[in-house]
């Protein structure tokens, strides 16, 4: 590997910048809702009352909210299953410079909601600023990919998951009452995703388009090598033109692999069951309860001033994604997934008794908030990132993007089902509630330890061998070239 291909140029990182604005309107979407809760809930009370004079009942009032949170979750999961009717009809850039027109869409829907008084757009703004981020979730990680150097992928391809945890961080200080979690400013903190995307949909022009959509999708190898030249900052382009060459030729040997084929073909059952289980021991493992809805959960442990605790989890979000990106290149990937689900079950023992028990030792308020940041540390050491890139190694060319439609499809319902069920559940079982995440994480556990195979250093090839031989099939062998050309991608 030559030093240029190592080379950072300011092109390459103007791109991948802008590309990243896309996963940061997603974490800002996910944590948005949650500190301004009491506030729309009375903006909620109001509205009803004005068009039904008499206060909304709070089983209603229980429903609208948790429509409110979890349908951008719906949108998520249609979004993220339209990633593939984009990309390759506009192209990479342009299929993100379109979808901003949802951001801005959903924008002026919440943003004008309390002037409206209509309950109605707040939540298809939600939904539709859902739909967008499904969307991201899948143009970024192939943008950025695309563009990256081999050797610099895996490290820019975790840039995704930084911009998420960036974005929730930021909606969590807007969320201050001081700033705009207030009853003046909320339709503002809603309506804020309307920046980035004007942001974006300016510098968006100035990015190349995807050199590998340009050379295999669109056939145009002159205009591949000129965006080459430009993103590497060298004349010398030549591996990298062979290399997309190369998986050209592997695309037209190994035909696409339907959704439907993928389900019925015993060759992909046990890694697509690896890849559906990992991406739910993402979002069973309760981080996402934490998230939508930490403020009460502060509240709920005594905390006297929630909003800033629930900033503290963010603080410690964004700063375990960075180590995880240093730590998961030296430790393997099973590894790490183990440690990060034993740590967060521990952790959530531990938030149930402090949870528990605060009424009686009122001290125990402080165990709470440290468990609830011990378990987003761990969550980011393993079942954050982990899933996301872990697919792609699962996985040869034809049957990827089937695959990781289905993971996404897996991801967001789950998201779905957390989001629409954790208020009722926690009604039922008060502190307890995290005893449930705490069994779904033992059993994700156990199926990590026996099923799951360490990836690191491995080659595509001896991935699937493996999985070969627990099938006992002998169906053919994928193209030992693709380690080359995703090698980098799987070492995150």
């Amino acid at each position: 590997m030559d030093s240029n291909r190592k080379h950072v140029t300011l092109q390459l990182m103007v791109a991948v910048g802008t590309a990243v604005i896309g996963s940061l309107q997603f974490g800002y979407n996910t944590g948005v809702i949650n500190a301004p809760q009491t506030i729309i809930e009375s903006f909620y009370n109001e509205t009803w009352h004005d068009r039904y004079s008499e206060h909304i009942p709070p089983n209603s009032l229980t429903t609208l909210w948790a429509i409110s949170v979890s349908i951008f979750s719906v949108g998520g999961i249609f979004g993220s299953f339209s990633v593939g009717l984009f990309v390759n009809r506009l192209g990479r850039r342009n299929s993100m410079l379109v979808a901003n027109i949802l951001a801005f869409v959903a924008a002026a829907l919440m943003g004008f909601s309390k002037l409206a008084a209509s309950w109605e757009m707040l939540i298809i703004g939600r939904l539709i600023v859902g739909l967008y981020s499904g969307l991201s979730t899948g143009f970024v990680p192939m943008y950025v990919g695309e563009i990256a150097p081999t050797s610099l992928r895996g490290a820019l391809g975790t840039l995704h998951q930084l911009g998420i945890v960036i974005g929730i961080l930021m909606a969590q200080i807007f969320g201050i009452e001081s700033i705009m979690g207030n009853a003046t400013m909320w339709p503002f903190l809603l309506g804020f995703t309307f920046i980035p995307a004007l942001i974006q949909c300016a510098l968006l022009p100035f990015c190349p388009e995807s050199p590998r959509f340009l050379l295999i999708n669109q056939n145009e190898e002159n205009k591949a090598k000129t965006v080459l030249k430009k993103l590497r900052g060298t004349e010398d382009v030549g591996e990298d033109i062979q290399e997309m060459k190369e998986e050209s030729r592997q695309m037209m040997r190994e035909k696409k692999v339907t959704i439907m084929e993928l389900f019925r073909s015993p060759l992909y059952r046990q890694p697509l069951l690896v890849a559906v289980m990992l991406q739910l021991s993402q979002q069973f493992s309760g981080i996402n309860a934490v998230f939508y809805y930490s403020t009460s959960i502060f509240k709920k442990a005594g905390v006297s001033q929630p909003v800033y605790a629930t900033i503290g989890a963010g603080v410690v979000n964004t700063v375990f994604t960075i180590v995880s990106l240093f730590v998961v290149e030296r430790a393997g990937r099973r590894s790490l997934h183990l440690i990060g689900l034993m740590g967060m079950a521990v952790s959530a023992v531990c938030m149930t008794i402090a949870m528990a028990l605060t009424e009686q030792v009122p001290s125990l308020s402080y165990v709470s908030i440290v468990a609830i940041f011990v378990f987003v540390a761990f969550f980011e050491i393993g079942p954050g990132p982990i899933p996301w890139f872990i697919v792609a190694e699962l996985f040869s060319q034809g049957p990827r993007p089937s695959a990781f439609a289905v993971a996404g499809f897996s991801n967001w319902t789950a998201n779905f089902i957390v989001g629409m069920c954790f208020q009722y559940v926690e009604q039922l079982t008060g502190p307890y509630v995290f005893i449930i995440f705490t069994v779904l994480l033992l059993i994700f556990f156990v199926f990590t330890y026996f099923k799951v195979p360490e990836t690191k250093g491995r080659t595509f090839d001896e991935i699937s061998a493996g999985f070969r031989e627990n099938t006992g099939s002998g169906a053919e062998k994928y193209g030992p070239h693709e380690h080359n050309m995703l090698g980098a991608d799987s070492q995150l």
